[in-house]
């Protein structure tokens, strides 16, 4: 609490002396006039317990100053006193129930890891058994930091121009442009928002890369400016060489903006996070457009797809791990700030509970969407070794030590059982040093004919220069320059304390603070606003007048001639963070030729073991801080030996370089994409196929006359009397029919023209001349797992509904998306006399399946499912694995130790499995574990899946990480480019565990109240998890309810009236 630390001894002693004392005493009234005894315990207990506002300490000091009562000052100061004690109690208890959470963790995290090698041993010889966890850590030989290990694979190099790449990177969060960037403008538009736009920009300048994508938010808010609203922004031509043959129109950088969450609003990343999934679909859809532009420009008329997708942050690696699921295409993450190292530091400072941290942060949502980047990353770029080790290390998703093992097993073509963990390489972000002009070696540090009044030459300083001199007595004096956002962590207000309380240091050199921009401090958020009010009354109570610059105002252009400035005085630059993920200011300062002193916490200590331009020190020891700027400032051999250092090794962070390695460590992943786009003509249609989709159009009209005229079942009867009305409709169903071989039998039987009609196959799915397609997704189960009887009564209604428009019903489709497998699902149909064939498609099993009536069959009429779905989703599914650690896991307590086969929770079931789904019945809901736990302790194993229950808790089903019911309609896209804005999605309230999934995105949600008795959503998330609203968008105009006992016409007024809704936004 800032002002009071003179209390910290005091607060001391009383934990050390009253921490023993019982705090369950009765509690009695003390009567401090009364007695000259004081009773700290009875007065804990009675008036601080029950009393304290940890708000308003601060206006009780105030108070406590102000009173001259010396009776009435003594009695607040130990109100104070106890008050304060109550809260380091609190900190004390906090710290305590995180310690107690980390143990149990470090308990489960090492038998994880014993299982994994357990099971994975079995398959090892008697020589390979040797190779054990703890051997393979002894034997690690230790690597030189930054030194880039890449020796066994093959350099990026100008041979490569021919490649002709289509890169994706993602950066949703903050405000994002090429030029005049805000940085500092918030917490969200700091270093993040310049190091995507640059590495686009240089990875856009490499050989072998034709265009990159950076994907961010579209903002057009009034609170914005309107460039943030531009869909489309070049940052970059593409490389200034090249003999003139591969340049296309699209090559290049540019930024593409996608309209996700409210149009009109700014958010913060915090609140971003329900609208994610309406991000994928819309950056897919621009993804499959420039594909097909790519390829008929560089690609010989196939797609080219991205060669790798590349996610900045939780929120947009949470992104690319669905998009590069969608796409079946390698991802990439880049974590900048982590979401369990920031809740550590959080919980250690002792000021909010976990609860409120979550509120606040959306902490938990934060971590789940950063394993889910671990599940499906191929490669985890960081900054620093430190990054890897004391930060990834936290996460469920990586074992530092298991990763050796699999990779170890990977070398020698040893199975792993579907276990996998994410590469971690280290690449040091890179820098633009063509815009950085280097002081001449005679540097005097004088600026006598800058700020001489001649006027000789006033248009030579830039504008800041002048901005930061006015503020300082005497500018020739060597500047201690700072330069970040005013954030507690930053620790700007301990440098302000050294500086002030160093009387050689103020005498010897000014202080320049760079914090971002401002206006009316009132008007910032409160961490900003309370240092910044923090330095203002530093700088009053050190009278540092005169001696520090802190302007309010400076373009992003205008830090390149900061810097110089600070090199022209001979001065150092300090980053004092009391945590530093990288530091890329401090690689600014040294390509500008300034030595640098850094906080030995984070990445600056790899920087400057590369650079060693410089000095580290502890950023909570002031005298630390003064004394290494005083020995780099008044040593003058030591300044310059520093600022040639720096200048000499800086060409290890450059952009050049950074996209070098880059591109190597990214050629190095398992390369995958679609592999369909040469068997699936895009537009050329046969005359088979064409007769063959005419023939599915008469199934469709026929369906459709039997709905209006309300005369016939749902069956796909065909009664051309039904069409009298309709002369235009008949005369087209005559013209097709006419075209259809008759059969050996001339008979004009009416099940015989229906026959064929169901015997002739397409050669692919309608789905790709479908328009829009209905989606339902229902799950309405009795307590066994059985559909009830009122869903196949909802699913006739819609059908009937969707087609009382003849304009829309001739291009809709419809497709069911169900847990059951493919077999029950044709007998939930067959009972209420619903032809297959009437869905253009089926999603079965969870999502592990997708068949076409009519398309994919064998020769006795049976489906088989998607080859191409089968082959798209196998990616990192260990079947075998799986199916013994779920076992071993379901049947395991709490307290680690095993039930027996009879007394299990769970049963395998056989009928619901297939190659890329593993189901069990639960027998005891009350003993499974929730979905939370168990896909933590799968993730702790080394294994990747999507586990869920459904059928109203009846079954457990678990299948591969890139299937899902929501997934599966993305592929569709995909594969059939049947776009998911086109897809109407009808739901219940509630559902299996994957429901959620199903609600946002692009496509059309309606939702049908009070048709589901039981769900499964009560086995989702465990106590401290993150909730729906994280997933699910309070209110969106893609979304509308609909009463479960809806009329076919309220069901279609439902349907267009979100269609409307959809069309407004």
């Amino acid at each position: 609490m800032a002002g009071n630390e003179w209390i910290n001894g005091y607060l001391e002693a009383i934990l050390d002396s009253g921490a023993s004392a019982k705090d369950d005493q009765k509690p009695t009234a003390v009567n401090l006039g009364e007695t000259g005894h004081f009773n700290p315990t009875k007065y804990f207990v009675e008036e601080v317990v029950t009393g304290v506002d940890e708000s308003d300490l601060h206006r009780t000091w105030i108070k406590v100053v102000a009173t001259r009562n010396t009776r009435e000052r003594s009695s607040r100061l130990e109100n104070m006193c106890w008050r304060i004690w109550h809260l380091t109690r609190k900190k004390k208890q906090l710290e305590w129930e995180e310690l107690q959470r980390l143990a149990d963790r470090r308990w489960e995290r090492e038998q994880g890891r014993k299982d994994a090698t357990e099971d994975m041993s079995e398959d090892l010889s008697e020589g390979e058994k040797g190779d054990s966890l703890g051997e393979i850590m002894h034997c690690e030989t230790p690597r030189k930091r930054f030194q880039r290990n890449i020796s066994n694979l093959e350099v990026w190099s100008d041979d490569k121009k021919e490649k002709r790449l289509y890169i994706v990177l993602i950066s949703l969060h903050g405000l994002v442009r090429g030029e005049n960037m805000e940085l500092g403008r918030d917490s969200d538009t700091g270093g993040q928002v310049k190091y995507v736009v640059e590495l686009s920009r240089a990875l856009a300048r490499m050989p072998g890369v034709y265009r990159v994508d950076l994907f961010t938010r579209q903002i057009s808010s009034p609170e914005v400016d309107w460039s943030y609203g531009e869909p489309t922004e070049m940052l970059t031509a593409g490389p200034e060489y090249g003999d003139g043959n591969d340049i296309g129109e699209s090559r290049g950088a540019y930024i593409i903006r996608i309209p996700f969450g409210p149009r009109d609003k700014y958010l913060r990343k915090e609140l971003l996070w329900p609208y994610i999934q309406e991000f994928v679909d819309g950056a897919l859809a621009h993804i499959l457009n420039m594909s097909k532009v790519l390829g008929e420009q560089i690609g010989q008329g196939q797609p080219v797809w991205p060669y790798v997708i590349h996610g900045h942050y939780a929120d947009a690696g949470d992104s690319a791990a669905l998009l590069s699921g969608a796409l079946n295409v390698p991802m990439v993450l880049t974590g900048h700030s982590l979401g369990r190292n920031k809740l550590e530091q959080l919980l250690k400072q002792g000021r909010q509970s976990k609860e409120d941290i979550n509120s606040t942060y959306k902490m938990m949502r934060r971590i789940e969407g950063e394993e889910l980047s671990l599940d499906a990353a191929e490669l985890v770029i960081t900054s620093t070794k430190q990054e890897i080790e004391e930060q990834w290390g936290l996460y469920d998703g990586f074992d530092v030590k298991l990763e050796k093992v699999l990779r170890a097993r990977a070398r020698r073509g040893v199975n792993c059982h579907g276990r996998y963990m994410p590469r971690m390489v280290v690449i040091p972000p890179g820098m633009d040093f063509s815009n950085v002009v280097v002081p001449e070696d005679d540097v005097d540090g004088e600026l006598s004919q800058l700020t001489s009044g001649d006027g000789s030459s006033p248009k030579a300083i830039p504008p800041i220069w002048s901005e930061v001199m006015k503020f300082l007595t005497n500018p020739h004096k060597p500047m201690i320059l700072a330069l970040s956002r005013p954030d507690p962590k930053k620790n700007i207000t301990t440098l302000l304390k050294a500086f002030g309380e160093c009387r050689p240091l103020k005498d010897l050199a000014n202080l320049t603070l760079i914090m971002g921009n401002r206006d009316d401090i009132d008007e910032m958020s409160g961490g900003n606003a309370n240092v910044l009010t923090t330095v203002l009354k530093l700088i009053d109570k050190y009278d540092l007048y005169g001696q520090v610059a802190y302007p309010k105002h400076h373009k992003q252009s205008d830090v390149p001639d900061i810097y110089r400035l600070a090199a022209k005085t001979k001065g150092v630059f300090i980053n004092p963070a009391l945590v530093e993920p990288f530091g890329l200011t401090l690689i600014e300062a040294a390509a500008h030729g300034l030595p640098t002193v850094a906080t030995k916490n984070g990445g600056p200590v790899d920087i400057q073991q590369a650079l060693n331009n410089g000095l580290l020190v502890d950023p909570h020891d002031q005298q630390s801080i003064a004394s290494a700027l005083l020995k780099l400032l008044s040593e003058k051999n030591l300044w310059q030996e520093c600022r040639k250092n720096g200048l000499k090794n800086i060409h290890l962070f450059s952009w050049p370089e950074h996209c070098r390695t880059y591109l190597t460590r990214v050629a190095a992943c398992r390369m995958r994409h679609p592999q369909w786009q040469t068997d699936t003509p895009g537009d050329e249609i046969d005359a088979d196929e064409s007769l063959n989709d005419s023939l599915k159009d008469v199934q469709d009209m026929s369906l459709r006359l039997s709905v209006d005229g309300e005369k016939y079942s749902l069956n796909g009867s065909l009664d051309l009397s039904a069409a009298a009305g309709d002369r235009e409709l008949q005369d087209q169903v005559k013209r097709v029919l006419s075209k259809i071989k008759k059969p050996v039998s001339d008979s004009k039987d009416f099940e015989s023209g229906n026959k064929l009609l169901e015997n002739v196959a397409s050669k692919y799915p309608m789905l790709r001349r479908r328009h829009r397609l209905i989606v339902i997704a229902l799950d309405c189960y009795d307590s066994h797992g059985a559909p009830e009887e009122k869903m196949i009564q909802m699913v006739q209604e819609i059908i009937k509904a969707a087609r009382l428009d003849s304009q829309t019903a001739r291009v809709s489709g419809f497709a069911l998306s169900t847990a059951m497998p493919v077999s029950e699902t044709i007998e939930f149909l067959t009972s209420g006399k619903i032809q297959v064939n009437e869905f253009d498609a089926l999603i079965c099993s969870s999502g592990s399946e997708v068949y076409y009536p009519g398309t994919y069959t064998e020769e006795d009429g049976k489906l088989f499912p998607d080859p191409d779905y089968a082959s798209h989703i196998d990616y990192r599914w260990g079947c075998e694995g799986l199916k013994k650690t779920i076992w071993k896991l379901m049947n395991t307590s709490e307290g680690g130790e095993n039930t027996d086969e009879s007394s299990s929770p769970i049963q395998e079931d056989a009928k619901s499995s297939n190659a890329h789904c593993i189901s069990y019945l639960i027998k005891d809901s009350s003993k499974a574990k929730k979905v939370d736990d168990l896909r933590q302790k799968l993730r702790m194993r080394g294994l990747r899946c999507h586990p869920m229950y459904c059928r109203s808790s009846t079954r457990l089903q678990t299948v591969p990480l890139l299937a899902s019911r929501a997934q599966a309609l993305r592929y569709l896209f995909v594969r059939w480019r049947l776009n998911v804005a086109n897809m109407n999605v009808i739901l219940g309230e509630s559902g299996d565990t994957d429901y959620e999934e199903l609600i946002s995105g692009t496509h059309k949600t309606i939702i049908m109240r009070d048709v589901v008795a039981k769900d499964s959503e009560e086995l989702l998330r465990t106590s401290g998890s993150y909730q729906r609203d994280d997933i699910v968008p309070g209110e969106s105009p893609l979304v509308t309810y609909v009463s479960g006992k809806a009329t076919t016409d309220e069901l279609a007024d439902a349907l267009k009236q979100v269609s409307k809704s959809a069309t407004r936004m």
